[in-house]
């Protein structure tokens, strides 16, 4: 990372810890969801800051990254709801179509089973039906 970078970057650090702090005083807990609302998805410049070229420039774009965390989180069962939605429309804005979404989580039932793909396809045709058949 340059130096311009890494100033960016520590900025934006304190930048979200004030905002935690503002949010909830005594950080007591943390609910996603609510972050989710406030937060639902990010522009396409800081898409590809945060998982584009910035970080392996010869890499993966935004897109294949989103699509790569897709699945990984698929994997962990689903788990992590509100992260798996914002990947989801995240991966959408980056140009991911909805066949490509559930493709990359049906390939995942081979590796965190079929509850998993269930609970993860269920989540994405949420996601699906918030952009009312956008990107199909």
């Amino acid at each position: 990372m340059n130096e311009e970078f890494q100033k960016l970057f520590a900025t934006m650090m304190e930048q979200g810890q004030e905002m935690a702090r503002m949010f909830n005083p005594g950080l007591e807990s943390f609910n996603p969801s609510a972050f989710e609302k406030l937060f639902p998805t990010m522009s396409k410049d800081m898409m590809e800051m945060w998982f584009g070229k910035t970080f392996n420039r010869e890499g993966l774009d935004a897109r294949t990254r989103l699509l790569v965390t897709i699945a990984a989180l698929t994997v962990l069962g689903a788990q992590a709801e509100a992260q798996l939605r914002l990947t989801i429309r995240h991966a959408i804005a980056a140009g991911a179509t909805q066949r490509e979404i559930a493709e990359v989580i049906f390939q995942m039932s081979m590796f965190g089973g079929v509850p998993a793909m269930t609970k993860a396809l269920d989540i994405a045709r949420s996601v699906f039906d918030e952009n009312s058949g956008e990107n199909t």
